[in-house]
């Protein structure tokens, strides 16, 4: 508003210059204030005027953004990414971007099947959203391929593995064997998409004889891998979680694996730095240190001491993550008291301090894909803070949506 006030001085557009050079000053006393108002409230534009719309078109299919982990808009704001399906079950599709501008979709990659309809294709913006991740099924085997969208040429990076969370600004992701049965592949791979040169940057040996008596507790004798790593936003540190497989090939199935535990080790100084016994459903804060999970909690990474954000509801089935800025998470989750009928969800953003929510949209959530493990509203914070995106299967069709922050 300031700047405005100054350039209609300049050009001459205000009769009373005198008058408009003190509007100018005094807007600039103001800022602070406001600057101050919004460190005070950064709740301030999700409490009123929200606006909650459909992300691409409603054609009668599937739109699924991939987990709570990844964000589905590109690193500069202009496009959007989601797996779609035509399928009852949403278990085979193809992954398209949606440019937020013109409306206008396009396809990059075909015929892909997936685990279930909960992650998708695990797609991800990588390469600073030059690229896009994600893995596949051919042939009866597991592969991770990338996508260039300047050129639309597809690479496969790695076979027989699966692909976890890396973060949209670098070409590394993070892979795993498959976890009902591993084979040669039980370690944590690190695989760069512009190049495809990978390496091992930590082996499952190394977990075990670090926490053996919990492995053995835990998995008594079974064979067990790395499973799901998770790269922090500067790409140092990795938290994941360890399986044990059942050794078949049916990897639709809940029994497929045993998984359990939060591990975290620091890349930089090949260390472990702590684990705890139970995995909920952790995410990454902005600064690489401290980790959400639900409670909702954080935890710091460095030793495992963890603390409520206190006064804010726990909502069973949530997957809470943390804003850009540090100051905000969001998480979806069964409303239970703060329902308006039984058996709904919610998308609820919350002050990362404690002490204050907003309910931000409620639905039911019973419907959409007919996948064995259902797909989860996963919401995700664009890169800018004021979108969030999240699934919705209150239809016969899941839908990606966004609720835009208000004034």
């Amino acid at each position: 508003m300031a700047k405005l006030a100054m350039e209609a001085i300049v050009r001459g557009r205000f009769a009373n210059k005198e008058r408009c050079v003190r509007v100018f000053f005094t807007l600039l006393c103001w800022l602070p204030l406001a600057t101050s108002a919004a460190a005070a409230d950064p709740l301030g534009p999700w409490r009123h005027n929200v606006r909650v719309s459909t992300a691409g078109s409603e054609l009668p299919r599937h739109t699924i953004h991939a987990y709570y982990l990844t964000c589905p808009e590109s690193p500069d704001g202009r496009q959007v990414l989601f797996y779609a399906s035509t399928e009852a079950s949403g278990h085979h599709g193809e992954l398209i971007v949606l440019d937020r501008t013109s409306g206008a979709e396009t396809i990059i990659a075909r015929n892909i099947t997936t685990e279930d309809a909960h992650r998708a294709a695990c797609q991800q913006w990588v390469s600073g959203g030059k690229r896009v991740a994600f893995h596949d099924v051919r042939e009866g085997r597991w592969l991770v391929a990338a996508v260039d969208l300047p050129s639309a040429q597809e690479r496969v990076v790695a076979r027989d593995r699966q692909l976890a969370f890396g973060q949209p600004t670098g070409d590394v992701v993070p892979l795993y064997g498959c976890h009902w049965n591993p084979g040669d592949h039980r370690d944590l791979e690190l695989v760069n998409v512009a190049t495809g040169e990978s390496h091992v940057a930590l082996t499952a040996a190394c977990a075990e004889e670090e926490y053996s008596a919990w492995l053995k507790d835990e998995f008594g004798d079974r064979q067990t891998s790395i499973f799901f790593p998770v790269l922090s936003p500067d790409r140092s540190r990795v938290f994941f979680k360890i399986a044990a497989g059942s050794g078949g090939d049916d990897f639709r199935s809940s029994s497929a694996s045993h998984r359990q535990g939060l591990f975290v080790y620091d890349l930089a100084a090949s260390r472990f730095l702590c684990m705890r016994s139970t995995w909920g459903h952790p995410a990454w804060h902005p600064d690489s240190r401290t980790i959400i999970e639900i409670g909702p909690i954080l935890i710091d990474s460095d030793d495992g001491a963890s603390t409520r954000i206190a006064n804010v509801p726990s909502l069973r089935g949530s997957h809470p993550s943390v804003s850009p800025d540090g100051t905000l998470f969001v998480t979806d989750g069964l409303l239970d008291a703060l329902a308006d009928e039984p058996g709904q969800w919610g998308v609820m953003v919350g002050d990362l301090r404690g002490g204050a929510f907003v309910v931000l949209h409620k639905f039911d959530n019973s419907r959409g894909a007919r996948s064995w493990r259902v797909s989860h509203p996963h919401p995700a914070f664009s890169p800018d803070g004021r979108r969030i995106y999240f699934n919705e299967s209150s239809g016969q069709w899941t839908r990606l949506r966004v609720i835009e922050a208000g004034g």
